[in-house]
Formats: C-alpha cells, sequence, structure tokens
C-alpha cells in the first residue's frame, strides 16, 4: 500500500506549511500529493504551485467538482498540467452533491451517474487529441443551437500521456460500481476496511461491466484517511470529530447527504440522525461531541503508534492502493515509518 498526503481544500485563507508538508512528503517516499475544492479554492491552481517544488510524487485532484468546469475545459487542465510535471498528473473527479452544483454552480444535480458517464467520455476523447464529438443528455458538442456555428474542434496541445488516469469520487454502491467500469481508479469517502464488502461487489459489477474486463488490472483504489497520533486515544479522535459531524450533520441537505448515507450503511443511523439534527439546529460543539469514538476508528487511525500499527493490518489487506493520509508532520513521519 503507497502514502499519498491529502491537503484537500483551504479554509478561510491559504494554509501555512503546505509547502515544507510537500517537501517532506517526497523526501518520505510519498507517491503522491492531492489537492481539492468545494466552494471556496480551486484544486489545480494550488497543486501547480506546490507541484512546481516537485520532482518525483504524482500530482492529484481529489476532487475537482465537475459542474466547475466543462469536461473540455477540465481536460485542458489536465493536459497542461500533465505538461508541466512531466507526465505526473492524476485527475480525480466527483459529481459533488445539490447544494453545491445547484446553489454554487448553478447547475442541474439530477441524474449525477448519467451525466458522469458522458463526462468521462468527453474527457477521453479530448485527451487522446481527438475530434471532439458529442451528442449526449447533458453534454452536445458542438453546441446544438446558438449561433449555428459550433464547429467540431481538436486540441491545439498535443498530450504528454493521451490516458492521464482519471479516478472517480464515489460513495454510493450505483457510482462505485460506474467507477469500477469507466474509471481508471477509485476516491472513497470514509472508507471503512471493517465494513467494505458491498463495496468490494460493486467495484466487480463494474469490472465486469467493462469492454475489456482485464483493464481493471491497474485500477487504483486511493482513500483519504485522518491520522492523528496521541498516547490518548479520545484526544486524538477529538481532533477528527468537528470534521466528522461536519460532514455528517452539515455537508449536505436533510434527507440528502451522501457523506451521512455512508455511515448509516454501516449501521449508524441512529447516530448519524441525532448528529445531524444537533448541527442542523445550531448545536455544532454538541453534534461534534456526539460522535462515537467507534465510528472515529472505522474510518481514521487515531491513539499511539502501536495502536495505529495494528490498525494498519486491517488497511493492508482492505481494497486500498494508496492511502492518502492528512495528518501533521508527525502523522506523516508515524506512516513512513510503519508502511514505507
Amino acid at each position: 500500500m503507497k502514502l499519498g498526503l491529502g491537503l484537500g481544500y483551504w479554509g478561510a485563507r491559504q494554509p501555512q506549511g503546505q509547502r515544507e508538508l510537500v517537501a517532506e512528503a517526497e523526501r518520505l517516499g510519498f507517491d503522491s500529493v492531492w489537492t481539492g475544492e468545494a466552494w471556496g479554492s480551486d484544486a489545480l491552481t494550488p497543486l501547480a504551485w506546490l507541484g512546481s517544488g516537485t520532482s518525483t510524487v504524482r500530482l492529484g485532484t481529489a476532487i475537482a467538482q465537475m459542474s466547475a468546469r466543462t469536461p473540455t475545459a477540465t481536460a485542458m487542465a489536465a493536459m497542461t498540467m500533465d505538461h508541466l510535471t512531466g507526465g505526473r498528473f492524476v485527475l480525480g473527479i466527483g459529481a459533488s452533491g445539490p447544494q453545491v452544483v445547484e446553489g454554487w454552480y448553478g447547475a442541474p444535480f439530477p441524474r449525477p451517474l448519467e451525466r458522469t458517464r458522458e463526462y468521462v467520455s468527453i474527457l477521453r476523447q479530448t485527451m487522446r487529441r481527438e475530434v471532439v464529438s458529442f451528442d449526449g443528455r447533458h453534454y452536445q458538442l458542438p453546441y446544438q443551437g446558438g449561433a449555428g456555428l459550433g464547429k467540431a474542434l481538436k486540441s491545439t496541445l498535443h498530450p504528454v500521456r493521451p490516458e492521464i488516469p482519471i479516478l472517480l469520487a464515489a460513495e454510493g454502491p450505483k457510482n462505485v460500481a460506474l467507477a469500477g467500469e469507466i474509471a481508471d481508479g477509485w476516491l472513497p469517502l470514509f472508507y471503512s476496511p471493517y465494513a467494505d464488502d458491498a463495496y468490494r461487489d460493486s467495484l466487480a459489477q463494474g469490472f465486469r461491466a467493462r469492454t475489456d474486463p482485464s483493464s481493471a488490472r491497474d485500477f487504483e483504489v486511493v482513500c483519504p484517511v485522518s491520522v492523528a497520533i496521541d498516547s490518548d486515544i479520545e484526544a486524538a479522535a477529538d481532533r477528527l470529530r468537528p470534521r466528522l459531524a461536519l460532514y455528517i450533520g452539515g455537508m449536505g441537505a436533510k434527507g440528502a447527504n451522501f457523506h451521512a448515507a455512508v455511515f448509516e450503511r454501516m449501521g449508524y443511523e441512529a447516530e448519524c440522525a441525532h448528529i445531524q439534527q444537533l448541527y442542523l439546529s445550531g448545536h455544532k460543539d454538541e453534534a461534534t461531541a456526539a460522535v462515537p469514538l467507534e465510528l472515529v476508528e472505522k474510518v481514521a487511525l487515531v491513539g499511539p503508534k502501536e495502536k495505529v500499527a495494528d490498525d494498519l493490518q486491517a488497511w493492508s489487506a482492505s481494497l486500498v492502493t494508496t492511502m492518502l493520509i492528512s495528518g501533521d508532520l508527525r502523522a506523516m513521519r508515524t506512516l513512513a515509518e510503519l508502511l514505507l
């Protein structure tokens, strides 16, 4: 299992010390560095800036939101990044959720799986420097209507690689199966090595649907995992509880929170309902305190080094090919010592 460094998206301002974290990750032998976006900082600009000081690590987006850019614009950015990095770029994309897609990007959210399939098809055409022509429900190239002067084009930029890896963020069973069918890898969120039978079934279903099932041999599973090293397990968990409370309680509308649904499928329906009720009613501290330690331990690595070493055995036996850790320098160095 490889190690990646997950930097995510910025908060209110540019985080300090990220250049140092990236340099240390490369020195320690990490495979990759990843950035993300929500509705603030974007994924690609910080990745290019941070990546300019690297020479070996792969540079990926986890994730670039599909609604933020047309498929051809995303392909242009991916091809440009691949040139700038000498073929080290990895494109992770995802549909996001209805609150962001419709509230922030002003685009319709329904039929996300169908939209994702069309999006990836156009990405691949563009990256292979084909003449891009597509007639789908969600995307038409050339555009049908308007001035009536649209022309099918191919990229003026010649690709470093015609097959830049495309990883798909997915949480629900159908979306995970779609990743197995059309993508080069899967970016889960809140994956647990202790409850992954359904994921294995969904990926297997997707692999069977491929034109060439053998092409799944190199399929990646790049999994974000929060890490908190501390002799006090509860204190370590407390560092991660606010983020879990945010995603379970506030990252999505009531009844349409895909992140909470992940934990509900693990058997935490009552806990999720309680956390969401507290969070949405403005009691964020109480929602954070309501996140059980057991739930934290299912999806994260918390506690002293010896406990983390034991917990890593389950992760090493899981579907994960790259553990994408978020944590401080101590967490990075501990995981590098234990895994690399």
